[in-house]
């Protein structure tokens, strides 16, 4: 069976920002099926720019990587998982309100969250940092 995880949208600008997240996600595209939710993306095409700017680097590459990403990850539309928003919300009520789609895909989904966000620590979903998730792939 093939394994699912859902990405924050801190994991899709790793993904743009370096290459070891990228390297992982092309690595594991095959046997993991990765899944992000429109709102992450949405956030990682709106502060990947501000990021870039203060670099002072131009961001049509990062914006044409994070395009290619779509090639591995799948965006989820607001439609589909927000029947789970109100067990989502109380969650993660105590933490970061406005992560509940990430809560509530990977609730949908029934699969555990890829992030580096201790917000989402204790919401009864499991969750995969950078350096363990290639253990949940069978690495």
């Amino acid at each position: 069976m093939t394994k699912r995880i859902v990405l924050d949208a801190n994991i899709l600008i790793r993904a743009v920002l370096g290459k070891k997240v990228r390297e992982m996600i092309a690595r594991f595209a095959p046997t993991v099926d990765f899944f992000t939710t429109d709102r992450c993306y949405a956030d990682a095409r709106r502060y990947l720019p501000i990021l870039f700017e203060k670099r002072d680097l131009g961001s049509e590459d990062a914006m044409a990587v994070l395009e290619g990403l779509t090639g591995w990850v799948r965006i989820v539309d607001n439609s589909l998982y927000a029947s789970y928003e109100g067990e989502a919300r109380k969650r993660i009520a105590a933490r970061d309100v406005d992560d509940w789609p990430v809560v509530a895909l990977a609730l949908l989904l029934e699969c555990p969250i890829w992030t580096e966000d201790a917000d989402f620590f204790g919401t009864g979903v499991a969750t995969w940092t950078s350096n363990r998730v290639h253990l949940y792939f069978g690495e």
